[in-house]
Parts: C-alpha cells; structure tokens; sequence
C-alpha cells in the first residue's frame, strides 16, 4: 500500500480528488468510494486536505456551464426541457426531440452519450459526485484541530452550499431522490427516496447556517469562492420553493439594499471590440461589456455576486466553453444559398487573396453547427412588452452588434449575384426556400452573450482547417449569480405574498432601465412578466428547466394564478400525462404556449431525424429515475417518478430528511 509519509498530503488529497473526477460515469453513484486506500482520516486533518476538496466542489460546479464535450454543453438540456430551447442536431436520429416517447428510465446508455444527443445521466451523476465532495468536507472537518470554531464553521457553510445547490437541481429535475447527507463507513445499497419537500426543508435549514458563518466576497481573498451574497441566493430560492415568501422577500432585500451591490449603468472594464469589427462592429454599451469574460469578476463589476473563474493566469483550470460552435446556427456549406443557386457564407482564408475584411462571418459570429436552437418565443416574441416589440432593449438589439439576426449575414459569396446583400429565407421571385432545414440554420442569436474570444486560435492564420479566430468559443469566466436576479426573486416573493403589489413592477423596471428599454411595466405584473423578464435577463446563466419547475411548485403551494388565468393543486401539479394544451403544471403551460413542442412533425431536408417531431409529456415534469440507479440499490427500492415504467405509488418514501438521515446510520 502507497505509505502517507511519501506524499504531501495536499497531493494526496489532489489525487483522491482525480481519482474521482476520472471515475466517469459509473452507475454506482450511491455505493462510497473506497477513500481509505488513499487514508483520508490523515489527508483531511489538514486545512490544506480541506482546500483542496473545496477547490474539487468549486471547480466542478463551473462544468455544468463549460464542460467540453465538442458537441454538447451540459446547460443545453437544461434549456430544451423549457420553453426556450429545442434540440437541433438534426442530423441525429436520436436527437432528443420527441421526448414523450424517447426519455425512459432505461434509456440511460443515450445519457451517456453527452458528445451527441443530450446530459440527462451526467446532470444525474455529476450532480451526486458534487454532494460527495461537499459531504467530504463535512465530514472531516471538525476533526481538523488546526482550525478555530469560525473557521470550520465557514467551511461547513460553504460545503452546504455546494450540497444545497446540486440538491436544488436534482429535487427539480428529478423529483423523489435517494438523500445522501453523509460519507458512510460502510457500502449502502438500500436506499429510499426522500421526499422533495423534506431535502428541501433539509438545505433550507443548511443555508440560513450558511448565511450566518459564511463570510462576504471583501472578506474572501479569493475570487470564486462561495460567499455570504451567494448564500443569501440559494437560501431565497430555498424559502420559495417551501412557502415562506416573506422571508425570502427579506434575504433580497438585504441583497438589494445592505450588501453593497448595484446594477452596473454605465460601460465599464476593458472594451472587446468583436470577433471582426469590419465585418460586425459592436457600438460599446454596458450590456456588452457586462457580459464580457474578462469584465465579469473584476472589482469594478458590482452586480456580480459569485462567479466561476475559467481564464486568466490565475485560474486553477480552464475548460473551453464552446458556445461559438453548440449555439450559432450552422452557416458555412451549400445548404444555405443565394436565389441564384450559390453558397451564400464561405469561410475565405485569412491568408488567400479572395479575403474580404468586411465579409469575415466566421471570425465575426463564430463556426456554429446548432447542437440547440431558441425557439421563436425566445427570439421575437419574448421581447415585446405592452404589445409592442421594444426596439431599444439592449439585450435585443442589432444595432448595437449585441444581437444578430440572420438578415444581418451579408452574401460574402463573389460568384453570386446576391454578394453584400442580407441573406433570405425565400426566393422573393418564387418562393423557394433558401434554407434545407431552418430548425438548424436560420435563427436569432444573442451575440453579447455567447461571443468568446480564442486569442490562440486567432493568432494563427494558416491552420489547415481554415477555422481561424473565435469560430468554437474559448475559455471564459461565467455568472452563477448577479444582483438582478435578486430583483427578479423579490418580484416572485411579493406576488406569492400579494398578487396586487403595485411595486412589483418597479424590480422589473430597474432592470429593463438598465437595459435601456423604451417599454416599462405600468399596471398588474404577472407570473408570466417575472418569467419573461427572467429569461430576457439570465439567459444561458440560470438553470432554465429548474427554475420553471420551481416556480411551477410555488404557484401550486401558493395558490396563485398563472398569466392564464390557470391555478393548481399540490396533489395534483405534477402528476398528470399527456400531450394536448390542458392542465398540467405551469412547466408545462409555458412549454405548450411558447415551444415547438406537441405542434406536429416538421419536414426539413436533412440525412439524419427528417421529420423531427418535438414532443413533450406532462409526466416529464420529472425526469425518470435511471434504471441504472434503481437495480444498482440491490436491497432497497428507490420510486420511480409518475408516468413512467416501473412507477409504484405504494414504493415507501422517507417523509421526512431526519428520517433518511437516521436510516445513514443503520448498516445493512
């Protein structure tokens, strides 16, 4: 056996943490990991053992945003379960589209398959690998005698973030779960699920002990690191989602008016000029250098709460995010052309003589290939306010280079007739589609936010492949939380609390300001306006699909009314199936109103799934319980969600989580 006196112990706490990190997606989620091989009781008496497997828990909860996996972000499946997003890898027959009758809890191997279709297995796993990290912490660290009680204490509360979040996110998206609390002496394998609501009790009690020991970022030295406003988020999403509106209400207010944040006015930070500013100039505005990487964590930013670090010299690790690539229409081949026949977008050479400054697309907008697309809601649609498109919204606009609209490719193809004119969709002399597939090629993209620099890419001219410059994305600093979306949290506290409210307009309108919109709410806010503001505000930050299910249990519990006009039951919200436009939960309202989803097959030309059908089930308002994880709990039964195979209501839960705690203790 390796000997403990011939490694540092923080190396050895690092390579437990590898061991981890590179034991893949093994179905053994629930089963501990034999740490005493490696003897943690000696790596994790030290603080360094303690940093070290806090640095693990930070560092992957920045790769549900970045991780690489060529064709895939993680964050997209989160969006194609909301009404924001479908799958568009249209060449893909088992493209994640026809959901009703493609996600089952067997159909796990295609989780695992993240390079081509969708996360659901790896949001799964990851997720529980990030309680395990946390419950590390947890569980060693009153037994470091080093420290002093503060110390400890602020380690706890940052562990319990960890833990609360990934907690937050599986209760959501998964419903029911095994409740993991504890590192175990010994292996378990007879599990129970635990009612959402008690986890949800549980990390809610987590977070306000976080709230108290966990110190503020000017009293962190580090950037990255949780922090007491980061607590203060999750601890008001946490009292939400279990009912206790007003005290949520009191965690954003003192967000809002005693942390020392603001909401950034004016432009600010360094000035990023774009891909190609001949080909697509940026007007410089705050909503541009806001989203900006190497603006996001500076001092200056002060609407930034917490942020995951992934550039710079003094990041740990970087992960390329390849937001160029997953997220930018798929542009540059025959399938889109001129009405004279020609290949409307080349990608010239920077180094060829047919090179054209004004023309450099690829280097502009990136090499997309639409792994996802936005649906037409989160396009047009979501941008009108009081019926009326606001053409001066920052976030939407064209004019400033924020936003780009397929008109806005000119034809930089010299042998078509049609060069340095906008590109169509149609033939305007017969009609003809000018697109093979319009899912894949033809969409709207939010520039400010998914533009990312690749200095070392764009430094060589005379690669090979000719895909110079920003054409993937890069490394990049991310939001996890800003104060607007504090704002928005007040919002949907106050309207639980009194629907009437006529200052729950006004936390829409400071952020619409700041934006520079002409269109501010007067009257009666809905549900639906938070919403709307919230996927206008925090798109490709917030987890998309967990906050609508989030909100869809708020509007259950409280009793309130959604933009329809629709109430729902406790008993009843998540408990239905079917595909037609009645009943359901508020998930699933937005999803019928808003996506292309239970619309009927669409015909595109393409090899792969031609006649993508979008479908969507009331009953996927939880994903199915992996088979994988239900045999692998050989000597108890875990629940399989409603709807699905397997479904037992009579399989025994825990009520509550001091009952799934104790049962930690019992061996088998």
């Amino acid at each position: 056996m390796m000997k403990l006196k011939k490694i540092n112990r923080l190396s050895l706490a690092l390579l437990i943490g590898g061991m981890l990190i590179a034991s893949g997606c093994s179905k053994d989620f629930l089963t501990p990991k034999p740490l005493s091989f490696y003897e943690p009781n000696a790596t994790f008496t030290t603080e360094a053992g303690l940093m070290s497997a806090m640095a693990i828990s930070d560092r992957h909860l920045k790769l549900y945003w970045t991780t690489d996996h060529n064709e895939m972000l993680t964050l997209g499946t989160e969006y194609i379960f909301s009404e924001l997003m479908v799958a568009a890898a249209t060449d893909k027959r088992n493209m994640l589209c026809d959901v009703a009758n493609m996600l089952t809890p067997t159909s796990e191997t295609s989780y695992q398959n993240i390079d081509r279709t969708n996360s659901i297995w790896y949001l799964w796993e990851e997720t529980y690998k990030g309680i395990m990290y946390a419950n590390t912490i947890i569980h060693y660290v009153d037994g470091v005698q080093e420290l002093d009680e503060a110390t400890k204490n602020t380690y706890k509360g940052r562990a319990y973030f960890h833990r609360a979040f990934r907690y937050m996110a599986l209760v959501f998206q998964f419903g029911d779960i095994p409740l993991v609390s504890k590192l175990l002496e010994t292996p378990k394998q007879n599990y129970r699920s635990t009612k959402r609501d008690a986890i949800l009790q549980m990390i809610t009690r987590d977070m306000e002990l976080a709230v108290e020991w966990v110190p503020n970022q000017n009293e962190t030295g580090l950037i990255g690191m949780v922090n007491k406003g980061a607590c203060r988020m999750l601890l008001t999403k946490c009292y939400l989602a279990i009912g206790e509106y007003a005290k949520a209400k009191e965690q954003t207010d003192i967000l809002i008016n005693e942390s020392g944040y603001a909401l950034m006015e004016d432009n600010f930070g360094t000035f990023n000029e774009g891909g190609e500013p001949q080909t697509w100039p940026i007007t410089r505005n705050v909503i541009w250098d806001l989203h900006r990487p190497e603006n996001k964590l500076i001092a200056s930013n002060r609407e930034v709460i917490m942020g995951m670090p992934n550039r710079g010299a003094e990041a740990e690790s970087f992960v390329k995010m390849l937001t160029m690539r997953i997220l930018y229409p798929f542009l540059f081949d025959n399938r889109v052309q001129t009405k004279d026949g020609k290949q409307a977008l080349l990608n010239i050479r920077r180094n060829t003589a047919n090179y054209d400054v004004n023309y450099d697309y690829m280097r502009a907008m990136g090499r997309g290939i639409a792994t996802f697309r936005p649906t037409a809601f989160q396009t047009k649609t979501l941008w009108r306010v009081n019926g009326l498109m606001d053409e001066t919204d920052l976030r939407h606009s064209s004019t400033s280079g924020n936003w780009v609209r397929m008109e806005d490719y000119k034809v930089n193809n010299r042998e078509s007739s049609e060069f340095g004119k906008p590109l169509t969709l149609f033939n305007p002399d017969n009609g003809r589609l000018l697109c093979s597939d319009t899912i894949r090629r033809w969409f709207d993209v939010p520039h400010y936010i998914f533009y990312l620099d690749d200095p070392v890419s764009e430094a060589n001219i005379v690669g090979s492949d000719g895909h110079r410059g920003a054409t993937n994305g890069s490394v990049a600093d991310w939001y996890l939380y800003r104060l607007p979306e504090a704002y928005l949290l007040r919002a949907e506290a106050k309207y639980y609390l009194n629907p009437g409210d006529a200052t729950i307009k006004d936390d829409l309108n400071i952020i619409r300001e700041r934006a520079k919109c002409t269109q501010l709410y007067q009257g009666a806010v809905t549900i639906g306006d938070i919403m709307n503001e919230r996927a206008r505000e925090l798109y490709w930050e917030e987890w998309r699909n967990v906050e609508l299910k989030r909100v869809s249990l708020c509007l259950a519990r409280s009793g309130r009314p959604d933009e329809w006009g629709n109430t729902y039951e406790m008993e009843t919200f998540d408990k239905q199936t079917g595909t037609d436009d009645q009943g359901g939960s508020y998930w699933y309202q937005r999803i019928v109103h808003y996506s292309l989803y239970n619309k009927g097959p669409i015909e595109i030309n393409s090899t792969g799934n031609s006649n993508p059908n979008y479908t969507m089930d009331k009953k996927n308002m939880y994903w199915p319980i992996p088979e994988a994880a239900i045999t692998g709990n050989k000597r108890g039964q875990l629940s399989q969600n409603f709807g699905y195979n397997g479904y037992n209501p009579a399989t025994p839960k825990w009520e509550t989580w001091e009952e799934a705690v104790a049962d930690e203790n019992i061996s088998e």
